[in-house]
Order: C-alpha cells, then structure tokens, then sequence
C-alpha cells in the first residue's frame, strides 16, 4: 500500500504503477546526465546536447507534475465515486435485504401453517390408519375364530374318518367282509353306468352257482358275468414285503391268487347256450390291478386265454359304457319297426295339416269379403240416416237399394249346400 496526497492506494492500482513508472524513467534520465556531464569535458556538443536534454527534461518534468496533479485530482474522484458507489450499493443491499427478510418471514410463516395443516392432517390419516387398523385387526381376530372353528371340525372330521379306516381294516381283514365290499363297490358302478333293466344282480345260474352281476347284452355276445374277486392277503404280503427274496416269494403268491380265481370264474359263470363265452373279473383295487399288469403280465395272459378279462373300478367303468352302448344300439334296432310307423304317422298329420291350413286361408279370404261388403254396407246406411236426419227426401237415388252389397253365407252353409 502507499499513500499520496491523504489517499491510500493499492500497488496493484493501475494509476501507481504509472506514476512509478515515470519516475524509473526520470531516475534513468538523471543517471543518464550525471553520466553526461562527467563527459562534458571531452566534448562541447555533449554539454549543448545535456543542456538541452536537461531542457527537455525539465519541460517533461514539469509535464510530469501536472500530469501527477491531474492524476491526483483523477484519484480523488474516482475515490469520491467509489465512496458514493459504495454508500449506494449499501443502501440497496440494505434495502434488498430487507425485502428478503420480508419475504423470507412470509415463506416463513406460509411453511409453519403449512406445516401445521400437513401435521394436522397426518393426525387425522394415523387416527383413521390407527381405527382401521383396530377394525382389521378385529376381523382377522374374528377369522382366526372361524379358522380355529374349522380346524377343529376338521379335527373332528379326521377323527371320524379315522375311525372309518379302522372300520375299512376290520373289513378288509375278514374274508367275507373284503367280498361284501368287492360286491358293493361293483353294485355301486354298474348302477351309474347301466340302467336298471341291463342287469341283475345275485343272479343264481342253471348250474347253480350265483354271480355278482349279470349283464344282459344281445346275442353275441349274450349275457355276461362279472365277479368281484380281492386278493388282498396276498397284496398286503407283498406291500410289507422288505428284501427282495420276501418280495419274489409275495409277488408269485399273488398271481397265483389271482390264477385260481380265474380258473374259479372261468368254471362257474361261463356256460355254454346260457351265458357269454367270457367272463369278467372285478378287481375293487387301482393298486393290484396296476401292479398284475406291470408285474405278472402273464397272469393278464392267463386270464385271456381263460376268456376271463380282469378290470379295475376305472376300466371296468369303461367296459360298462361300451356295453350301455351295446344296449341301445339293440334297442334301437329292436324299435326300429315301430320307429317306421311312427314316421308314416307324422307324415300323415303333416299332411292334414296342410290340407286344413288351404281350407282355413280359403274361409279367411271369404271372411275378409264379408267384412269389406259390412263395411261398404255401414258406410251407405250412415250417409242414408245423416239424409233422413236433414229430410233430404230429393237426394235419395230411388235404385240405391240395387247398389247393395249382400252379405255372404256363413261357411257352414256354404258346407251344407
């Protein structure tokens, strides 16, 4: 910093590095003389030229002052106008912040309603989350009610069915038990698959043994018997079977459960002039018939050769559709004479029909002739009152009468001449 004339100024200021600059010049100038005038004996021009140089030098000397006035006159207003500008620039920041105090106390205030209103309004949306929250909370309290109700029925349920196992193992672990409910299940299928008149049951053969079922089919095949056989000593042998030899040892005693009851069936219900020559053997169990045909595929080929044919409650229901279809297609070709008639019948009212429909149009056409001439007829007898209602004697045309549309015969009479 350095100070002229009252007045501080920076070194960095534009102004000072002139005025430092004039004076490195005069500096040099002056060195330049003294160098001069140490010369001013070896020549007399030398000292003219310092003389003048020395001229010179004062005129620009005195340039010099002036000029320093001026910039010191310079330097005082630009300091006045950066006194002014500063007061000015104050005052506005004073005043812009004020405004922005102002405004920043408004933005201030509008926050803090705002605020208040979002805080108020957050209270009300927890106070209905917080309700229904209670009311959900009550209603899967009630539901965990009702589930626990339905667990525990379904705990009753598991208990009863349950014991219903116990009663299917009693029943499977009699002999005669086991057959009964081999007899119901195929009672069971043969009901919902055939109608009633298709078969019998309990049915007692001329050799007198009785079979479970007898379907009456058409000839060929002719009647044809199903027995309900379950090995199930055997099969339960091989499911608790554990190595392989108890396994071989199970599996040959179940087919040959199953070969002797082929041979049963094949001797008793296949009977020559009064049954099939087949007979089919009813196995009330998916699981020993999956397990014949996937392991003892020669016992299935015994039962072919024996024309006995093994089904399952599945195949069986299939083999009973076949059947049913059997039927009606016997039926229909049995019915087909009356069936003939039938159609002639229909044919014949087809034809009266249309015979009785042309003579219905024919007497519509007549009635509607008679009631266009009633019309016409209505029509002249109201112009002839409105003419004897004015005394209009004159005007009545004495062969109107001729002009008179008579009224057809009713179709009765018509029919009768």
């Amino acid at each position: 910093m350095i100070e002229i004339f009252g007045q501080t100024y920076a070194f960095d200021d534009p102004r000072v590095i002139a005025v430092i600059a004039g004076a490195c010049v005069i500096l040099l100038i002056v060195v330049l003389l003294i160098m001069t005038v140490r010369r001013a004996g070896q020549s007399t021009e030398l000292v003219n030229t310092v003389a003048g140089a020395m001229h010179r030098l004062s005129s620009d000397v005195n340039a010099l002052a002036q000029g320093q006035s001026q910039l010191a006159g310079n330097i005082q207003t630009v300091s006045d106008a950066q006194a002014n500008a500063q007061i000015r620039v104050i005052q506005t920041m004073e005043t812009r912040l004020a405004e922005v105090n102002a405004q920043v106390a408004e933005k201030l205030a509008d926050n803090a309603l705002k605020s208040a209103r979002s805080l108020s309004d957050m209270q009300e949306r927890m106070k209905e989350t917080l309700a229904g929250s209670s009311e959900k909370t009550t209603e899967s309290l009630t539901q965990l009610q009702e589930r626990l109700a339905t667990i525990d029925k379904a705990q009753t349920n598991i208990e009863k069915l349950s014991g219903d196992v116990l009663s299917l193992q009693d029943i499977l672990s009699n002999k005669q038990r086991r057959g009964m409910f081999g007899e119901i299940q195929l009672n069971d299928i043969v009901s919902k698959a055939l109608p009633s008149d298709a078969y019998s049951l309990q049915v007692t053969l001329s050799n007198g043994k009785r079979a479970d079922c007898l379907v009456h089919l058409p000839n060929p095949p002719g009647p044809i018997v199903i027995d309900a056989k379950f090995p199930f000593e055997a099969f339960e042998a091989l499911a608790n079977a554990e190595t392989k030899p108890q396994q071989e040892a199970a599996l040959k005693a179940l087919g040959d459960a199953v070969k002797v009851h082929i041979k049963a069936i094949s001797e008793k219900y296949i009977l020559e002039g009064e049954t099939a020559d087949g007979a089919i053997m009813f196995l009330p169990s998916e699981a020993i018939y999956a397990e014949l045909h996937a392991r003892l595929p020669q016992v299935v080929r015994a039962g072919f050769e024996a024309r006995v044919w093994i089904v399952s409650p599945t195949t069986c229901m299939a083999t009973l559709n076949t059947m049913r279809a059997i039927l009606k297609d016997a039926r229909m070709r049995e019915q087909a004479g009356e069936i003939r008639k039938a159609l002639h019948q229909l044919h014949r009212d087809v034809q009266l029909i249309g015979e009785r429909a042309v003579k219905l149009d024919t007497h519509l056409r007549q009635a509607g002739d008679d009631v266009s001439g009633i019309i016409t007829a209505s029509a002249r007898a109201g112009k002839r009152a409105d003419r004897l209602d004015n005394f209009e004697f004159e005007e009545m045309a004495p062969d109107d009468s001729a002009n008179v549309v008579p009224l057809a015969k009713p179709a009765a009479d018509q029919g009768k001449s």
